[in-house]
């Protein structure tokens, strides 16, 4: 059955998480991060994910945007910078405003004009997805933005990907899912997706039962190779 339907994950895959600590660093208020903003948006994507994880097998829920915020927290304490507040509101207000890698809205833009249906699936609240995509350009490339609010669990659990189906009510095997994070990649194509891994960083594959079903460095060709899924 061919693809009907391409969903991706927003933060690492359409939108660079590293967007917020590099833009800060060019300005006067963020001066402290101008050698470190690398740094800084490391640790606070790795600890923003871990928070993702703990909280889903914990049980305590809280919304990405909460989320986000303490990973921002712990780490700007591991670098020294908890004291000011000023930075820590402008990187916050940053995230909001993240930018869409470059070849996003060419690559949306094509699979929309061949007839394929895209939308967002993301941990990202309503409002955080809204405020990026809108920011970015691309809300009208976009046919619906779903967020793991709705389940109340993060990903991968299974219920986040029952979403696509509840609202498009399309079969497992008519949606390519595109997603930079590895284990999001695993998680997919456990449920049944195919699957993009989006690796920008060059990573190994992760040692998961589920491996993607195609790996690219971005998402520049995703409209020409499409069909073989």
């Amino acid at each position: 059955m061919p693809i009907t339907h391409c969903i991706f994950d927003a933060y690492g895959t359409l939108f660079d998480v590293a967007g917020a600590a590099r833009a800060a660093a060019a300005t006067p208020q963020g001066a402290a991060l101008s050698q470190h903003w690398a740094h800084l948006a490391a640790h606070w994507r790795a600890k923003q994910l871990e928070y993702t994880w703990l909280r889903a097998i914990t049980g305590d829920h809280a919304d990405f945007h909460q989320v986000t915020q303490d990973g921002l927290d712990w780490s700007l304490e591991a670098m020294g910078l908890d004291g000011d507040p000023a930075l820590r509101a402008q990187l916050l207000d940053l995230y909001r405003t993240l930018p869409a890698y470059p070849e996003v809205p060419a690559m949306l833009q094509a699979l929309n004009d061949a007839g394929y249906t895209c939308a967002i699936l993301s941990n990202g609240t309503p409002q955080m997805l809204s405020d990026a995509v809108t920011s970015a350009g691309i809300d009208g490339q976009l046919d619906a933005l779903l967020s793991i609010e709705d389940v109340g669990i993060y990903k991968p659990a299974r219920a986040v990907y029952d979403l696509v189906h509840a609202h498009y009510g399309t079969a497992t095997n008519e949606v390519l899912f595109v997603s930079s994070n590895g284990w999001d990649a695993a998680g997919a194509r456990g449920y049944g997706f195919n699957v993009l891994w989006v690796n920008r960083a060059g990573q190994p594959v992760d040692r998961m039962p589920h491996k993607p079903t195609r790996i690219e460095r971005d998402l520049t060709n995703l409209p020409h190779f499409i069909k073989e899924f």
